[in-house]
């Protein structure tokens, strides 16, 4: 797949802005500062983030070279920190490094996009088992508002907000189990489940994606675990059905063929 000319898409978010990544909020470095007031953990941690985010919210697209200097600029920071950052999102599979020619934004392979889904579907089982056993009435309701933002960013179309809504509907569940690790790995699942849905997703319908939620938060609120781990199960089953994991090989005879 040749690599994307599309301009690098990032904005500096403010440095209190809620992070996308918990993974990259655990790591957050050191404290010596940069001399802006900001330490240096922080302002590699907010890099890592934006990126994280741009992915995610699909601004970024897989190909996209990632300019150390361009980052620099942005964040008002040396390029050794944003080395830094990149090295960080290098280790979660968001970025790949390519000797003399930079950074790039990942681009997952076919092995790599089932595997995950695999890991989510074993994760995501288990999870939704245990919170059926333990929900509360105060969780289905902080889920019931989850899906109303949901359903409000599906309806007006905003695609960044419904696409970042709906990959944290499945980093809400596993927080109500209070399991930080859980979540942690989760969000960067979920990452590179939308890098490889930039590269693979078909018709995949955010409306339908939705749909599904609510009827998972039906089934958590009656408590019933079996009904809701095959709704998980089959949610992750569409999704990754919708991707174009088996491409048909060409035939150059008939890609060839003048259309009437």
């Amino acid at each position: 797949m040749p690599r994307s000319r599309s301009p690098l898409q990032l904005v500096a978010p403010a440095a209190s802005a809620k992070a996308p990544s918990a993974s990259a909020a655990a790591r957050g470095g050191g404290s010596s500062g940069n001399g802006n007031g900001i330490s240096e953990g922080s302002a590699t941690q907010r890099i890592a983030e934006a990126i994280t985010t741009a992915i995610v919210e699909r601004r970024l697209m897989p190909g996209t070279k990632l300019a150390e200097q361009q980052i620099a600029d942005i964040f008002k920071v040396s390029r050794t920190l944003v080395r830094q950052a990149l090295n960080q999102l290098s280790r979660d599979r968001l970025v790949t490094l390519e000797p003399a020619r930079g950074a790039f934004v990942a681009q997952p392979s076919v092995d790599e996009a089932r595997q995950v889904f695999e890991v989510r579907k074993m994760l995501e089982g288990a999870m939704i088992r245990q919170l059926c056993a333990r929900i509360t009435e105060g969780q289905v309701a902080e889920l019931r508002a989850h899906l109303k933002a949901e359903r409000a960013a599906v309806t007006r179309t905003d695609v960044p907000g419904r696409t970042r809504l709906l990959a944290d509907f499945h980093v809400v569940l596993a927080r109500m189990l209070g399991n930080e690790v859980l979540a942690q790995m989760l969000t960067d699942l979920l990452s590179r489940s939308s890098l490889i849905s930039l590269m693979y997703q078909s018709s995949h319908s955010a409306e339908h994606s939705q749909a599904e939620h609510v009827a998972i938060v039906d089934a958590l609120e009656k408590r019933d675990a079996r009904a809701a781990v095959k709704l998980v199960e089959q949610h992750l089953g569409n999704v990754e059905r919708n991707l174009r994991l088996n491409p048909r090989a060409s035939d150059l005879a008939l890609a060839l063929q003048p259309v009437e």
